[in-house]
């Protein structure tokens, strides 16, 4: 992507309510598009620009908020606070579903319409219906739809999207505070020797981390490992009861700004998701040579090809238990499995990669700078 590519072009990039991966990418994505030389006006929840600095970065921000669930009459609010917002941009780009479905629904036709499908929809009944109807509007209405995955492009496919392309996202190396893993080991409390099975991500049934706290209490190596979860989110009280009740090995430990210094204290990281896309957890671990057992669901398999994880079933606690003890048994296949992973994290594109691309698609659908 060359300096300039942008120049006098006007985005405007429309975001949901996020606390992680996709409010990053959409940094990065403000990055690249600044430094190709474009106007960039940013609207979203306010708190998205606290977490992720928006203004701070060079961008022009519009706080609006985005409700999580449908609700018609604050939804048309919304969706015209949104294009107003979006006045005087040469194109739109808009990440997630929500965001995309107020967008599209009042989009004007002269502008092109970007989409990025950062998450696949897991509810049930009449809110799936629902979602059914939104995810057929904003698959129709994009001029172009990225995908994180490949599912979620064959879903956008089979609801009529007209441009779609596999759009996977990544991360860059966590930092460290230079902290030792001992020291860290020592702050967690854990006896020497004992091996550490970290978890990261949002404490949602997404996650599967009801998953892991069952999977935690059947786990038989000796000595038994400790399971550290770093993350919070609406499960956080559902899962500390769980936790209770089976007697597991867990310690919820919250949002932590220390990732770096967890992964290299980590023996194994597990990821018990019932759906992910391109999880930057996944990338950051592959990136910190730690090995790493995750779900067969949605973008892993790709994410994690060639041997650079120990794959098993979502929902199955026996599967996931037998892996880790099987894994922590075996050093030299702990040991392969971090080297392949880490080899595998440096083939996949990192953050500023995956957002230089996404700038290429807006002077693809731009033409050249005038």
């Amino acid at each position: 992507m060359a300096e300039g590519l942008l120049a006098r072009r006007r985005i405007a990039l429309v975001l949901a309510t996020t606390t992680g991966g996709t409010g990053r990418h959409v940094r990065a994505v403000v990055d690249a598009a600044l430094t190709a030389g474009a106007g960039v006006t940013v609207a979203g929840p306010a708190t998205t620009d606290v977490a992720f600095g928006f203004t701070s970065g060079g961008a022009r921000f519009v706080p609006v908020e985005i409700g999580v669930r449908p609700r018609p009459f604050r939804d048309l609010a919304t969706s015209q606070s949104l294009r107003s917002a979006t006045v005087g941009c040469d194109l739109v780009h808009a990440h997630g579903l929500r965001a995309a479905f107020l967008v599209a629904v009042r989009r004007r036709s002269d502008v092109p319409l970007v989409t990025t499908w950062h998450n696949a929809v897991l509810s049930g009944g009449r809110l799936q219906l629902v979602a059914g109807g939104l995810e057929r509007l904003v698959a129709r209405r994009a001029d172009v739809t990225l995908c994180v995955s490949g599912d979620l492009e064959t879903r956008v496919r089979s609801l009529g999207g007209r441009d779609v392309r596999l759009a996977p996202v990544g991360s860059v190396p966590l930092r460290r505070t230079g902290r030792s893993a001992a020291d860290v080991r020592a702050e967690l409390a854990l006896e020497p020797g004992r091996p550490l099975v970290l978890s990261i991500g949002r404490l949602h049934r997404q996650k599967g981390f009801d998953t892991l706290v069952a999977a935690a209490a059947l786990a038989r190596h000796q000595p038994r490992p400790h399971f550290v979860v770093a993350g919070d989110g609406p499960d956080r009280e559902q899962l500390s009861r769980l936790i209770r009740e089976l007697a597991a090995p867990v310690h919820l430990v919250g949002w932590r700004d220390d990732g770096g210094d967890l992964l290299s204290a980590a023996d194994l990281v597990a990821m018990p998701s019932r759906w992910e896309g391109s999880p930057l957890a996944a990338h950051e671990t592959l990136l910190a040579g730690r090995p790493l057992v995750a779900t067969a669901v949605g973008g892993l398999p790709q994410l994690l090809a060639g041997g650079a994880a120990r794959l098993v079933a979502p929902d199955d606690p026996a599967a996931l238990a037998a892996a880790i003890d099987a894994l922590l048994g075996e050093p030299q296949a702990l040991a392969a499995l971090a080297r392949a992973g880490e080899e595998r994290g440096r083939e996949w594109p990192d953050g500023p990669t995956a957002a230089r691309a996404v700038v290429d698609v807006y002077a693809e659908l731009l033409g050249p700078a005038r």
